[in-house]
């Protein structure tokens, strides 16, 4: 099989979008398929099977947009159609300019296409202030709809989540629904703390420094807990809100959290020796951070958003919080600290539960997806001839 990849955002593995892409390419490469990748990011020009287009130029609001941790590509007609011309199937990851010019040549010459739904409507109107819109929202989905998911012959849905919150707005859709899967390397293990935090409850967090993310809400939960003295936040990521973070936890008097990007390899020490993971984030299709921190058998406390399909991660209401609620937030905090022997138990639960995300049997499922999509095209190609010549 012969696949097109098709990334409006590459590079750096600092968001799900990225993991999911190159979790994708890795797989099937593995697995002695050839995928060809459509990218912006200079870092892959030369290499073998990596098509570059340019970065899209925001003029005034590239700064912005490079505090995001992201850097979409531009469309380059000549680059994009020799790299999909003579594929078996074409594979879009995102909405956006490259995916949307992918999908329609794609649909005009008959090559079968899947696309990924990787980004809610809200990571968008977000940046409007208007993620709280409904009819915002809505038209968003409907946008991403015509620009990209109309032409596809399957898409791929993350969690059942984001299938039926986009299904309600524009209707069925030809879909799987498969989790983006967790690294084998995400594992258990004995981990001293470093010698400065031996003292304290560790509790960690990855995302992006954004609002949707709602960071703000686990600096104020920790700052009405009754162990603030001894809680250290861990924030794995960057972003535009690092400044905005930095001055609310000086202001709430807490320990000013550790703040950065991690490697993968640093990512899963500080898992493994972290005392409690929370992942308050407003929006969500998956979080595969949270995943993640399951994995390497840490006990997660969740926002209960109706946006985030992480809620559907917790096996207890102690594993939930109220979405934007620090007062809440701290009591389930100090819950944990105090249970110690319960969060040993519920750790043995969810390292079970973490099976069920395995990436190499996520990607073995994306295999099957895609060759049956290629399958069912040549199916329907095959009918169409036949009725032609019955019917000439």
């Amino acid at each position: 099989m012969k696949v097109a990849v098709i990334c409006d955002v590459f590079g750096t593995s600092n968001n799900g979008t990225v993991i999911a892409a190159k979790n994708l390419i890795d797989a099937l490469r593995q697995k002695g398929h050839t995928v060809r990748v459509v990218c912006a990011d200079e870092n892959y020009r030369g290499i073998p099977d990596y098509y570059i287009v340019p970065k899209f130029n925001f003029g005034p609001f590239n700064r912005y947009v490079e505090k995001n941790g992201v850097a979409p590509a531009k469309v380059q007609k000549s680059v994009l159609e020799a790299a999909i011309a003579d594929v078996d199937i074409v594979h879009v990851m995102l909405p956006f300019s490259l995916g949307k010019a992918a999908a329609e040549y794609a649909h005009a010459n008959g090559i079968p296409l899947s696309a990924g739904f990787h980004a809610q409507a809200e990571n968008v109107t977000n940046h409007l202030f208007l993620q709280h819109f409904g009819f915002a929202n809505r038209m968003t989905y409907r946008i991403f709809f015509n620009r990209l998911y109309r032409y596809c012959n399957v898409i791929h849905y993350p969690t059942r989540f984001i299938c039926e919150t986009f299904e309600a707005v524009v209707g069925p859709t030809p879909h799987y629904v498969i989790s983006n899967g967790v690294d084998s390397r995400f594992v258990p293990g004995i981990i001293e703390k470093p010698m400065e935090l031996r003292d304290k409850f560790v509790i960690l967090f990855t995302g992006r420094f954004s609002r949707e993310k709602s960071h703000s809400v686990l600096i104020d939960g920790v700052a009405a807990s009754k162990y603030k003295e001894n809680i250290q936040l861990i924030f794995a990521g960057e972003g535009p809100l690092r400044e905005a973070l930095t001055k609310r936890a000086r202001k709430r008097g807490i320990l000013m959290p550790i703040m950065g990007h991690l490697s993968r390899e640093e990512l899963i020490s500080a898992l493994q020796f972290a005392d409690l993971y929370v992942h308050p984030a407003e929006i969500e299709i998956e979080a595969i951070s949270c995943l993640e921190a399951i994995a390497c058998g840490k006990v997660p406390l969740i926002s209960d958003s109706p946006k985030s399909a992480t809620r559907g991660f917790a096996l207890s209401d102690r594993n939930l919080f109220r979405c934007n609620d620090p007062e809440d937030l701290a009591r389930k905090i100090d819950w944990w600290i105090e249970h110690p022997d319960e969060r040993n138990n519920s750790q043995r639960e969810y390292l079970h539960y973490a099976q069920n995300f395995d990436l190499q049997s996520c990607m073995d499922e994306m295999e099957k997806m895609l060759l049956n999509t290629i399958k069912e095209k040549e199916c329907e190609v095959e009918t169409n001839r036949l009725l032609y010549r019955s019917n000439p």
